[in-house]
């Protein structure tokens, strides 16, 4: 097996615990409906100070069935001309938006997601491109990176070359499993050959990244079922694989609410189907970016981990760092100059803001020196597993061992466990600690730490 990954089931069950994901820091639970809209306008208009290019996420909502297992903000219905209205208000909110940024920035990201983008007719996708072009300054040069998320079962005859024409030269779909008797428990019934089907045709369009979601963790799920799919998808070689670890929670989800909790897998089997997973694809040639991600070599994202530019965003591993990230649609988050904001969530809520006028700002956050720092660190080390110390202290004018001292001797209990390596200069994660890489970066949550801290002075 190739040692970038080491699996030892005994230290995952001993730090299995529930924490963020990081695609943000601080996290949307520290968000506050005190931020308002116009804080976020003061912020956006500040960035023009420092030109940075921007990075646009847009989302569209719209599924035509549900898939039990979902936890997105999305809203199901058979009718496609419910999304006609949205799109109207999401036109007005590009407008909205543009007027805050420089034009000369220019928009070096783009991503559609949802629910699932591809609901809307090729007329809506090739409209909502025109606005977004008129009202910002997109590249033509086809090296931006332009993606969308994409449903096999909604992928229409000429879809796939209108996305290209409209300038995406990325493109994620979902798959998840590939057994029929999971496919009907979680109400996703796919095939592999309409799913085959669109990487194939999406590769000879010229898209640049191809990649495929999978969920560990679904009712009836074995390492033996989970196998015989990952040995089908490794057989296409996609650029990029997502595995996620399906969660349950349908006291959150209603959607998983129809899943009987007796059907999922045992927490033992779950770790083994990943343990075959990690085995599988890293005999295959993936290398593991972190956090659910794989890609092959020659991709652009294992490229950006070798040479030091890998990033994480709100849409997951990105090769853009100095974007600053214009989230439009309900529910989408944004993170432009020293904030985060969301946007309002239901669609009612939504169209009330933009029919006067305003942006659908419903909460958000803006960060402080301290907060700067501890991103920079978890940044650095979910994307990299590695942290030059003084270099980051001299970056944010403090001394690291002063600054961070009880999170140092936190982490001793993880380098006697194996899962770091640490010295006065560097923390370098270890093969066993990169599947608990969030767990290291929880040590660095100061908000974490003082719902701790606060915990603890209740029990004394």
């Amino acid at each position: 097996m190739n040692q970038q990954i080491i699996f030892d089931a005994e230290l995952l069950r001993r730090y299995d615990k529930s924490g963020p994901r990081y695609t943000s820091y601080p996290t949307a639970v520290q968000f506050s409906a005190a931020f308002t809209e116009a804080d976020y306008r003061a912020q956006a208009q500040r960035s023009n100070a420092t030109p940075r290019p921007l990075s646009l996420y847009f989302h569209l909502p719209f599924c035509d069935t549900v898939c039990f297992y979902c936890a997105c903000n999305k809203v199901v219905t058979k009718d496609r001309q419910r999304a006609s209205p949205y799109l109207e208000r999401l036109h007005r909110e590009i407008a909205l938006q543009a007027k805050l940024f420089d034009r000369v920035r220019t928009v070096e990201q783009l991503h559609w997601g949802g629910g699932t983008p591809t609901f809307i007719s090729h007329e809506e996708m090739r409209a909502l491109m025109t606005v977004t072009r008129e009202h910002f300054r997109l590249r033509d040069d086809d090296k931006g990176e332009y993606g969308i998320e994409v449903d096999p079962r909604e992928i229409r005859p000429e879809t796939l070359a209108v996305l290209r024409e409209l300038g995406f030269n990325r493109l994620s779909m979902g798959v998840q499993d590939f057994e029929p008797v999971v496919q009907k428990a979680v109400n996703r019934i796919q095939t592999e050959a309409e799913t085959f089907a669109v990487l194939t045709e999406a590769r000879a369009l010229g898209f640049r990244s191809i990649s495929m979601d999978l969920i560990y963790g679904l009712p009836h799920q074995t390492v033996e079922s989970f196998g015989r799919t990952l040995e089908k998808i490794i057989g296409v070689g996609p650029d990029r694989l997502s595995v996620f670890n399906y969660a349950h929670l349908p006291e959150m989800f209603k959607p998983q609410r129809r899943i009987n909790a007796a059907d999922l897998p045992s927490p033992q089997e779950k770790l083994n189907i990943l343990q075959l997973t990690i085995e599988r694809l890293t005999r295959a040639g993936y290398v593991y970016i972190g956090m659910d991600h794989f890609a092959r070599p020659d991709d652009e994202l294992a490229q950006a981990q070798r040479n030091g530019t890998l990033y994480r965003n709100f849409q997951g591993y990105s090769t853009h760092a100095e974007c600053d990230l214009v989230g439009m649609g309900i529910t989408a988050i944004g993170m432009v100059g020293d904030c985060y904001s969301q946007n309002r969530k239901t669609l009612e809520d939504y169209y009330a803001a933009l029919d006067t006028g305003q942006l659908p700002v419903m909460r958000g956050f803006v960060l402080g020196a301290d907060d700067k720092l501890r991103r920079a660190i978890i940044t650095q080390l979910i994307c990299h597993f590695t942290l030059d110390l003084d270099a980051t202290g001299r970056a944010h004018g403090v001394s690291f061992a002063d600054y961070f001292a009880a999170e140092l001797a936190d982490l001793r209990i993880m380098q006697q466990d194996g899962l770091i390596e640490m010295d006065e200069k560097s923390i370098r994660v270890q093969p066993a600690g990169k599947l608990l890489i969030r767990n290291i970066c929880m040590v660095f949550d100061r908000y974490l730490r003082e719902k701790q801290e606060q915990r603890f002075s209740k029990v004394i």
